[in-house]
Order: structure tokens, then sequence, then C-alpha cells
């Protein structure tokens, strides 16, 4: 953003090349360097190094994409800590299994299916956990 504004109340840019300042930012900064320099053909040498100066500035630095990387990584962390609810939830329900068939070992069969039910949703929670932090690190 600040970048972004330090592009448009460039003095020299908002006097000579009010061409490009009415396009949006994105095309004056994405278009061919060719193409730029055709637009700035009424322009001295001395502004258009300022204009390719000021575009220069808007690119990603790397200190830039090493905090991208690092958010990239404590969001692939949080993501994870779905898996060890997963686990948990895994527990709790062969514990209620075991407890339940302690009690009345004549429904082992009904208490059987619903502790695999309940294996598998919390196993799918833990994927899917596991899963969003696989996009945060490899699709963003």
């Amino acid at each position: 953003m600040y970048a972004c504004a330090k592009f448009v109340s460039a003095p020299a840019l908002v006097r000579n090349s009010s061409r490009l300042l009415c396009r949006p930012v994105s095309a004056s900064l994405l278009s061919r360097p060719e193409a730029r320099t055709d637009e700035l053909g009424s322009t001295s040498a001395a502004q258009n190094n300022l204009f390719q100066a000021v575009c220069r500035e808007v690119h990603t630095s790397s200190i830039s994409r090493d905090i991208d990387t690092a958010a990239k990584f404590i969001g692939a962390g949080a993501a994870t800590v779905g898996v060890a609810g997963s686990g948990a939830g895994i527990g709790t329900v062969f514990g209620s299994l075991i407890i339940g068939y302690a009690r009345n070992p004549s429904l082992k069969q009904q208490l059987f299916s619903y502790a695999i039910l309940g294996f598998a949703l919390s196993e799918a929670m833990g994927l899917f956990c596991l899963m969003v932090a696989f996009l945060i690190l490899f699709a963003m």
C-alpha cells in the first residue's frame, strides 16, 4: 500500500503522465517495458528512469517473501492442531465403547457400529485439518 501511495504521489508522474495514471495500477505495472516506453514517448529520459524506479519499488522484496513463507508455516502448524483433536476424539470413542460394552455386553454389535461411525467422523475431521495444512503450504 505504501509503495502504491508513493507511485501515485510522485510529482513528475502526476504532471507529465496523466494518461498512465488514468489506467489501473496493475495495468500500468504489469505491461511490457517497451509498451511503457511508447506511452512515455513525450517524457524525458530522467522521468522515464523515475518511472522505472517507482515500478521496481512495487515488486515483492526478499524480506516480504520471507514473511509470507513464515506466515505459511505458522498457518500450516495451526491447522495441524486439529489432527491432535482427532486423536483425542478416537480415544474417547473407543474408551466409551469399552465402558458401554462393560455395562451391557448384549449390545456389543450396536455399540461397535456406533463406535466405527464415531471413529470415521473423528478421523475425517483430522484428515480435513491435514488437507487444509497442505493447501496452505503448497497451494498459496
